[in-house]
């Protein structure tokens, strides 16, 4: 279909936590195709819906070779802990330490309403986390410690 256009910071979209899918129509079959499209981009792990400016919860992922997808998805679990390095196509040229679970499972729904779990550790359970942070509204900056969000303002505002 379309690869679509990334929303930065501070777009307010980023910020709006989404709105659950309620029917399967043709518009969220081109979002999701879109969100496939978009996602299948060498150096990208996820994409959430937002990412794109629609207010609804979903979203892809590209981690091994493997893409996909979810609606409505739920951080049901996470454990353990991991600290690494972590960027966003939203906040394009910033990386930042950030502590995350080291696993995480998701539960949702694909496009014909069947359960989809989703779960892994490392790189797929950082994803995971982070596209479910987007969907709630917040990017992962909001993790990081007071002064290191600080700097990392700064070098937005810096960018532009």
């Amino acid at each position: 279909m379309a690869i679509r256009e990334i929303r930065v910071v501070p777009d307010p979209v980023l910020r709006t936590p989404c709105d659950p899918i309620g029917t399967i129509t043709p518009a969220v079959r081109r979002l999701v195709q879109d969100l496939l499209d978009t996602v299948d981009n060498p150096g990208r792990a996820g994409l959430s819906a937002n990412q794109i400016g629609v207010n609804l919860r979903a979203f892809s992922y590209n981690i091994d070779g493997k893409i996909g997808y979810v609606l409505n998805p739920v951080l049901e679990e996470t454990r353990g802990e991991q600290y690494g390095d972590e960027g966003c196509l939203s906040l394009p040229g910033l990386w930042y330490g950030t502590k995350r679970a080291d696993y995480a499972r998701v539960r949702g729904i694909d496009l014909d309403g069947k359960t989809v779990v989703l779960e892994g550790t490392g790189i797929m359970g950082r994803m995971l986390q982070h596209e479910c942070d987007h969907l709630d509204g917040h990017v992962y900056i909001d993790r990081l410690e007071k002064e290191e969000r600080r700097n990392a303002l700064r070098m937005m505002r810096g960018s532009r």
